[in-house]
């Protein structure tokens, strides 16, 4: 059971970090250029994609909590994991709230200048992509 603790801590860091990267760092902006797509359809799509990414990743969470917890690593992996979780819970409790109703206010048909919220949700994304990257080095074996 430890090995696949083991091997669980040290894999989902990364597929959750190159879940992140894809999806935060590539598809999110480059939808908005894409031909035909309105600022309604991208975020339309936006709100989904972000939903589903913030499940798999509360799931990846839930995992690695666990893995953890049978594995019984060293500190560092426990405070790479934590902040990597609480940033998600930062993002999913606290900013999110606000940029899905300021979406509502889009899909409404009111123009409104980017929300200070969404710079709070990059930033969050970018530190979150250094906590999976100390969480991984940390875990390695």
């Amino acid at each position: 059971m430890k090995s696949v603790a083991q091997h669980l801590v040290w894999f989902l860091p990364m597929l959750w970090l190159g879940m992140v990267l894809a999806i935060s760092f590539l598809e999110a902006p480059l939808k908005f250029r894409a031909p035909g797509v309105t600022t309604e359809l991208g975020l339309g799509i936006g709100r989904l994609v972000f939903r589903a990414l913030n499940t798999v990743e509360s799931v990846f969470a839930v995992m690695l909590i666990a893995a953890a917890a049978v594995l019984g690593p060293a500190v560092g992996v426990w405070v790479w994991l934590g902040i990597a979780a609480g940033i998600l819970v930062l993002q999913v409790a606290v900013v999110r709230p606000p940029l899905s109703r300021r979406s509502d206010r889009v899909l409404a048909g009111e123009e409104l200048p980017r929300s200070g919220a969404h710079y709070w949700y990059i930033g969050l994304e970018v530190a979150k992509v250094i906590a999976l990257i100390g969480l991984a080095i940390a875990a390695a074996p």
